[in-house]
């Protein structure tokens, strides 16, 4: 299996074959999660520590639940009441946490490049589980693995992102990951939320859902990030449903097959109508959530490999 990293920090140091590598892999573990028996001995003997210095319900838990199934001493940290807030520096705690010998650190973080810098100062394998504006990997394998399961591949298919590009890592992993399977990637959204420079990243750009929603295969709406935004993005939640949210007029426009995604958590009636998010024929936001224990797996899996390979190199 082709996967050499250390760490997984990014989508963007992976080659095509890497992430078809981690996706096969993460198969495997959809059909032993869905099984009686839903545990493999992969991480078995190691430690996985879960630092989250930003609030998540989904990925941590879905992280926690991965690394017990492989069978790994599993410690999630309460960053929140830990020594970062007496003053201690990200440099710190990653000295500290080195002497307890983790093999697997899982950290979130609001600061961009704060992982990278905690993964160049311990020898565990670090996997990024969302820095800043700046990646998450996983969120974007889980979704890759989401598309290739309901339209048989990821190559050349038209994807929508829309929403608020300008504020979210997700998109940013998303255009990386899409990019390298030759996907068409459309931007949709107002001015105020795509970054300036969007349209050099080889990605088409639109401000209107009708244009930027035509014969799409894959309708991936984004969460409005109130917390990243210090300025007035939107006029009001009320007239960005009416311009950009989700709703049935809006995706009659992408193909009658097209498939509907949404990273979570979602606002009802800001970003994306309730009925087309529990619509069972068009929303796959259930199956994003269920990919994304699997696909973690698999990470964990691969760089545990790698781990060992090095201690007995």
């Amino acid at each position: 299996m082709t996967f050499r990293h250390r760490h997984l920090l990014g989508i963007e140091p992976l080659s095509p074959d890497e992430i078809a590598t981690i996706l096969d892999l993460a198969g495997t573990y959809v059909d032993l999660n869905r099984s009686a028996e839903k545990h493999a001995p992969a991480l078995a003997g190691l430690t996985q520590i879960n630092m989250f210095f930003e609030n998540s319900t989904r990925t941590q838990a879905s992280f926690e639940i991965a690394g017990q199934r492989l069978g790994a001493d599993v410690m999630n940290m309460a960053m929140q009441a830990s020594s970062i807030k007496k003053g201690e520096t990200l440099i710190d705690t990653a000295l500290t946490l080195n002497a307890m010998h983790p093999d697997l650190l899982v950290v979130r973080h609001p600061q961009s490049g704060a992982v990278d810098l905690l993964a160049q100062k311990v020898n565990a394998a670090v996997l990024n589980a969302g820095d800043g504006r700046h990646e998450h990997p996983t969120q974007a394998l889980l979704d890759a693995l989401t598309i290739r399961r309901a339209k048989g591949r990821l190559h050349r298919l038209t994807v929508a992102i829309c929403g608020d590009i300008a504020h979210s890592r997700v998109a940013r992993s998303n255009i990386w990951l899409l990019g390298k399977m030759e996907s068409r990637i459309r931007l949709v959204g107002p001015p105020t939320l795509i970054p300036s420079g969007a349209a050099e990243w080889g990605v088409e750009v639109e401000h209107d859902m009708a244009r930027g929603l035509a014969d799409a295969d894959v309708v991936m709406m984004l969460r409005l990030q109130r917390e990243r935004m210090d300025g007035g993005f939107i006029p009001s939640e009320r007239e960005y449903y009416h311009r950009y949210g989700l709703d049935a007029e809006k995706l009659s426009c992408a193909k009658p097959d097209a498939i509907v995604m949404h990273p979570g958590p979602m606002n009802r009636g800001v970003e994306i109508d309730g009925t087309i998010a529990d619509d069972i024929n068009r929303s796959v936001i259930q199956e994003q959530v269920e990919m994304g224990v699997a696909v973690r797996m698999a990470a964990m899996d691969l760089l545990a490999r790698n781990l060992r390979a090095a201690a007995s190199a």
